[in-house]
């Protein structure tokens, strides 16, 4: 090893130790004071599956992407701040420094920082880039949080900014305890007992999109959870054919929001192979397509894609 990349490993590993114990140094000066927001967390390559990923399985999270020493970057994390103690816990803000979790943030794909982006289902969809005010913030969050309840992917009483339902409105409905009992099985890591209750539940109710796309959810996080991500990679880039690669690689892009990308993987996977093998790429592409909406876009596309593959 030459003397400068030793230099420069000792110099990056001590500016990361330095980032966070300076915003742990924030944090708890922030909860002396009573200032700190209850609704954020520091993620990091350790707790992003547990603190983001997962707990974006019950409600959205809102992922920013900062450097503690830019004014711009604190523009925006205090804006966000406020906003999700006005809205009360509707959603998570979390918070990655990328002096901290340079792999994290690489991960990411960041066009800057600070970046904002919203995890909701396991999927993670970049919403801005570049500073803004409390303002331009809270106009994006009603934008967004507005279309998504137009969908149906989020309730008609969540708001998202501001209190939850006004009290003159109706009183908010009951959480659909199938999803509330898989969600709790998620939370302390039982995937079989989360994927029995959505497989009891569809038994009774075959036709409920909601426990289709939550079974769905469940599965694919059972799948990654063991997964080791470079043996895996290197395996599917070593032989293309190897279906069973494949479609581990297209779970873990999935799992990290690159849904076109696990799509055309799995296309292409269907074009290269024939009989058993292009089969269980099929279906497993089929199954895919249960993790998001009926009605996502990138869905339609990658249908008609498999489709000209078959055919």
């Amino acid at each position: 090893m030459q003397p400068s990349e030793f230099s420069m490993h000792g110099a990056v590993d001590l500016g990361a130790r330095k980032a966070a114990l300076e915003r742990e140094a924030k944090r708890k000066a922030e909860a002396a004071s009573g200032t700190a927001n209850p609704y954020a967390v520091d993620a990091t390559e350790e707790n992003f599956q547990r603190d983001v990923l997962e707990r974006s399985l019950q409600a959205p999270v809102l992922l920013l992407l900062l450097a503690s020493w830019s004014n711009e970057s604190k523009q925006t994390e205090q804006a966000l701040d406020k906003l999700a103690v006005e809205a009360g816990g509707q959603w998570l803000l979390a918070k990655v420094d990328a002096e901290v979790s340079p792999q994290l943030t690489q991960a990411l794909r960041a066009q800057g920082i600070p970046s904002l982006y919203l995890v909701l289902g396991g999927q993670i969809q970049p919403l801005a880039a570049g500073p803004m005010n409390e303002e331009q913030v809270r106009g994006l969050l009603v934008q967004v949080f507005t279309a998504l309840r137009q969908q149906g992917v989020l309730p008609e009483g969540f708001t998202g900014v501001g209190p939850a339902q006004p009290a003159e409105q109706e009183q908010e409905p009951k959480r659909d305890p199938v999803q509330a009992e898989a969600a709790e099985a998620v939370q302390r890591g039982d995937f079989a007992a989360a994927e029995a209750a959505y497989t009891t539940a569809l038994e009774k109710d075959p036709g409920n999109a909601d426990y289709t796309m939550g079974l769905a959810q469940v599965r694919l996080l059972a799948r990654v959870r063991d997964l080791d991500v470079n043996k895996i990679r290197k395996a599917a880039a070593d032989d293309p054919t190897d279906v069973a690669a494949q479609c581990a690689v297209a779970d873990l892009d999935m799992y990290g929001g690159k849904v076109e990308d696990a799509f055309a993987r799995l296309v292409a996977t269907v074009r290269r192979t024939s009989d058993d093998d292009r089969d269980r790429a099929r279906k497993h592409l089929l199954g895919l397509f249960e993790v998001l909406p009926s009605g996502d876009p990138r869905v339609s596309k990658a249908r008609r894609s498999l489709t000209s593959a078959l055919f």
